[in-house]
């Protein structure tokens, strides 16, 4: 199984660089993130002219997750448990949801597309809300390994957290004064680990960047950041073979400001020694 990561930053704008990658890079599962659409809006025709099934969560212009897989997908939700919500103005655990989370199995695989709220601010409301929706993501993701530790987890998608300094090749996010690198975000995202899942790209691609922004020709300077990712359970990370960041969807006409995450599973090898990666320290 090849799966692969991606928050495409509306759908309807590059449907076509959606599908044309998935189809050229041999995607079995692929998650999207910021659809930013409705169900009723979601292109599907593209999607299922080249053979994947799509299932959807989106509920207005904003946020908007989904997943496209060659296989049919089984156990939809739309939501983990606990996930908080958020609206200004509105706290409280009566908050709505927003369209940011959706899990689906294929193949025996758990699959979740992930968009983890932004935080915009250190003083800002929706860094709390942030926190708390990690908080409950480990929660619930420690529950669903413990209910069934041996099928294969992933959480994947845009976390919004740059874990390490050296992730972060943009000098206009700083310790101190920005989110995404402040300690109670990078302590959220490693406590994530607790609940039995682990970056399964990191130890093949120590280095690389998923994430420019449009402004200030960060691209051409390679001022990015490192924030989507693949966080296996310890029976997927056993399955992963390869891994791979495809800068180059970064480029070219209309691209969005992320570019994808891949790894390759063999999830019928996962037990044998000898098709397991190689780790290196």
């Amino acid at each position: 199984m090849r799966l692969a990561t991606w928050n495409i930053n509306s759908i309807r704008t590059r449907v076509g660089r959606a599908v044309d990658f998935a189809v050229r890079e041999d995607i079995d599962v692929l998650a999207l993130q910021e659809i930013k659409c409705k169900p009723e809006q979601f292109p599907y025709a593209p999607f299922e002219e080249a053979g994947y099934h799509v299932e959807v969560h989106g509920l207005n212009q904003w946020n908007g997750v989904a997943i496209a897989s060659r296989e049919p997908m089984t156990d939809v939700a739309t939501s983990f448990a606990g996930m908080p919500g958020f609206a200004k103005g509105h706290e409280g655990p009566d908050a709505p949801l927003e369209a940011r989370a959706l899990g689906a199995t294929v193949n025996g695989v758990r699959v979740w597309s992930l968009y983890v709220p932004n935080g915009r601010s250190l003083d800002d409301p929706h860094l709390a809300y942030k926190l708390h929706w990690l908080d409950a993501l480990r929660t619930a993701t420690a529950a669903e390994i413990a209910a069934k530790p041996a099928q294969p987890l992933a959480l994947v998608g845009d976390f919004n957290i740059i874990p390490f300094d050296h992730d972060n090749g943009d000098p206009d996010i700083v310790v101190g004064r920005s989110t995404h690198v402040s300690p109670a975000e990078r302590e959220a995202f490693f406590a994530l680990e607790s609940a039995g899942v682990s970056d399964v790209v990191r130890p093949l691609l120590p280095e690389g960047f998923t994430y420019w922004d449009y402004q200030r020709l960060k691209f051409p300077r390679n001022e990015g950041i490192r924030i989507d990712f693949i966080l296996g359970s310890q029976p997927l990370a056993d399955a992963v073979t390869g891994a791979s960041i495809h800068r180059e969807e970064r480029k070219g006409e209309q691209p969005s400001d992320h570019v994808p995450v891949v790894v390759d599973l063999d999830l019928g090898g996962a037990d044998d020694d000898d098709d397991l990666p190689m780790i290196f320290a």
